[in-house]
């Protein structure tokens, strides 16, 4: 099991409700503090926990987004947009007196996250992007395309259970895991952090923003594309995926050359949390980038 000893937890008052924060490290260290933005939606922050471990030069700043984790879930759709969790963003910064960040979002937490940066907020240090979401239909059109080169036999049973409309057999959600344990997380098992935070998920949220599972999006996103507003990222940008990602490595850096300064890096190893499936030298490179 991976524990992390927060140094201080909360909850910060947002629109919508609470949302809950624990800090590790000494926020007062002269680093910039890392803010660590979930994917999802829907998801907690657990699996991102590997990335406590960059603690000792500044602190990791770990947070629940409305309708995750640990933070209040009034399951309300007026609080499904972009602009409400990029305020959760804002409103936790200002709360802890940040004046200076660096930001990291990984997958959903990606699509936050370059959204945030594209504001120009006067606060941001450097970004990275993990896997972003940055363009539904990209995404599902790429992971169709990972879809059709499962096993036959996978790819038989989706289909069947597709067409009879019966996607909560048990029979389908096993080759769903299939899919994920291929293009979301190759570690075997699934460690601790990713399993938390697959029990921890609030299907009525990641259902209603995104749909049923990763390769189908009928939710509040389908048509997101926050492409066009790439270029307005002003700051240092890292931007990571792995080579069996669901964010593919061709599109991902495709999008990373949209934004000025920015470094692109795919993980040989990975899929979807490099973070994880390759750690140390995922934060090796975080490490000399945020110095």
């Amino acid at each position: 099991m991976f524990n992390v000893n927060f140094q201080s937890e909360g909850y910060a008052q947002v629109i919508g409700g609470k949302i809950w924060y624990g800090i590790s490290g000494d926020i007062a260290k002269n680093g910039a503090p890392l803010v660590v933005v979930h994917g999802g939606p829907g998801m907690s922050h657990d699996y991102l926990l590997p990335l406590a471990k960059l603690s000792k030069n500044r602190a990791v700043i770990f947070y629940d987004q409305l309708d995750a984790g640990r933070s209040d879930r009034p399951n309300e759709p007026k609080n499904w947009s972009i602009a409400r969790f990029l305020d959760e963003i804002t409103t936790l910064t200002s709360i802890l007196s940040l004046t200076k960040i660096n930001l990291f979002g990984n997958s959903w937490g990606g699509t936050l996250s370059a959204a945030y940066a594209a504001t120009k907020p006067a606060n941001l240090n450097r970004l990275i992007l993990s896997s972003p979401l940055i363009c539904t239909s990209t995404w599902i059109k790429d992971s169709h395309v990972l879809r059709a080169n499962l096993p036959s036999e996978t790819l038989k049973v989706m289909e069947i259970c597709e067409n009879r409309g019966d996607t909560d057999s048990q029979e389908y959600l096993d080759a769903v895991d299939i899919f994920y344990k291929t293009h979301l997380c190759r570690v075997d098992p699934w460690p601790d952090p990713v399993l938390k935070t697959m029990n921890l998920i609030n299907s009525v949220c990641y259902e209603g923003m995104w749909g049923p599972n990763e390769f189908t999006c009928n939710g509040i996103l389908k048509n997101y594309d926050g492409s066009s507003d790439l270029h307005k990222i002003d700051v240092p940008t890292l931007v990571t995926c792995g080579d069996f990602d669901e964010a593919t490595p061709k599109n991902t850096e495709k999008f990373s050359n949209m934004i000025p300064n920015s470094t692109f890096k795919s993980f040989k190893a990975s899929s979807h949390m490099a973070f994880i499936e390759e750690e140390l030298e995922y934060l090796d490179l975080l490490e000399s980038f945020l110095v």
